[in-house]
């Protein structure tokens, strides 16, 4: 029996957000899909993350995927993972966890203050813009409110918010507050809490650990999570390679696009995207990635570096009369396709695969089911993993949300898995 399960919607986020526990030494297995063989899996994992790919599946889909996996735990404590940025099946997720785990209320607080997500008042913040008003307000499962409140309003539960000011007040205030909001509903309810600071949402954990909670948050929240009966002594050192990175960029984040503009042109590898739409032979592209590689040179591999190839390919696959969602499982499993056609013919020092899609995406191509969590991490949310199983056992990874990072992230990524200059 695991110490704590994450339940998240995409894959990036069950890695970034497990993270959070394996940093502090606990033993941390993250697998892609829940119906994955569980043989890589050592059965003394303190946390086992679980990815549910149901961002943007239909409600009912994601609440069944995410009531599957809930009611089938023995886990002493749940955790459900969600976007930090608020898109997907976000309020219908949070319900159906929290009725099929029995708990007594679900402490939401999605603030990830390292990675500049924030909650006042109610309301999620962007590196202080409103979340609903970014670039991920106009996601197709994008937060149609930067409110919390508001996102609840379609579930029939009581929520309500614990503020700031209470917060700050210390965890003994919180847990008299979030006691008395238990105490006078009859059904469990949801109670937002607000954090700017580490230390509050420290703070909102530690309130908690006397009650049957379903914790709800992004990465920020699992770093406050204590974990009682598990061994914290395990974190594992990835062992680097010699050689360079071959990197997969399948987000088209406003972030991302930045950061790849920080990489030196001759790394980066463009797939021009209409042609992935249409399937077509890609030996040239796998041949020049093999070829820099070799050189000991790292390579990143993308189907687009600004808007406008973005645009290109949206009107390419409209043309064919595929969905947005059809567009972008094909890149990814275009792109996917082309990194394991690389891997056949040169072994990478480790791999850097940024955006939750193609992280999946890349990781089934190449036969992977389970990624074992070192618990050290690049930058805040950008965890080092090693595969668990597959023809890559024991090659280095990284995993990348596409809008976490400053602009020198991917290269830091690089840097760190090849030890050479990206």
């Amino acid at each position: 029996m695991y110490a704590v399960e994450v339940v998240a919607d995409d894959l990036t986020g069950a890695m970034d957000t497990s993270q959070g526990f394996a940093a502090r030494g606990y033993a941390t297995t993250v697998v892609v899909d829940p119906q994955a063989k569980m043989d890589a899996i050592e059965e003394d994992a303190a946390v086992l993350g679980i990815n549910t790919d149901s961002r943007y599946d239909d409600k009912a889909d994601a609440v069944d995927a995410v009531s599957t996996v809930v009611e089938e735990t023995s886990s002493r404590t749940i955790y459900k993972k969600v976007d930090s940025t608020l898109r997907g099946n976000f309020a219908a997720e949070v319900d159906a966890a929290l009725a099929a785990s029995g708990a007594e209320l679900a402490l939401v607080a999605p603030a990830f203050p390292s990675a500049g997500r924030t909650t006042e008042d109610g309301v999620h913040y962007v590196k202080g813009t409103p979340v609903a008003e970014t670039e991920y307000g106009d996601d197709k499962k994008g937060p149609t409110s930067s409110s919390l409140a508001d996102l609840f309003k379609s579930i029939d539960r009581p929520v309500e918010n614990v503020p700031l000011s209470t917060i700050t007040d210390g965890h003994d205030e919180v847990a008299a507050a979030i006691t008395e909001i238990v105490e006078r509903n009859d059904r469990a309810p949801i109670i937002i809490c607000d954090a700017v600071e580490d230390t509050h949402l420290a703070g909102a954990a530690k309130a908690t650990t006397d009650v049957n909670t379903l914790y709800v948050g992004s990465a920020g929240l699992a770093e406050q999570i204590i974990v009682p009966g598990a061994d914290a002594d395990t974190r594992l050192s990835p062992q680097l390679r010699d050689g360079a990175a071959l990197g997969v960029a399948g987000s088209v984040s406003e972030t991302t696009l930045s950061q790849l503009e920080r990489v030196s042109t001759d790394a980066v590898i463009q797939i021009d995207g209409p042609t992935l739409l249409k399937d077509k032979d890609l030996d040239d592209i796998v041949e020049q990635a093999v070829h820099r590689l070799r050189d000991n040179q790292p390579v990143v591999l993308t189907a687009a570096t600004d808007d406008k190839d973005v645009d290109r390919t949206l009107a390419a696959g409209e043309e064919q009369e595929l969905t947005s969602s059809e567009i972008r499982e094909q890149i990814a499993a275009g792109l996917a396709k082309t990194a394991a056609a690389v891997l056949q013919d040169e072994t990478p020092s480790g791999l850097l695969l940024t955006g939750g899609d193609i992280a999946v995406a890349v990781i089934r191509e190449l036969g992977a089911t389970a990624v074992t969590l070192t618990g050290e991490e690049v930058e805040a949310g950008i965890p080092i993993g090693m595969f668990a199983d597959g023809a890559t056992a024991g090659m280095p990874l990284v995993t990348k949300a596409g809008g976490f990072g400053s602009e020198e992230t991917i290269v830091n990524c690089l840097d760190v898995l090849s030890q050479t200059d990206a």
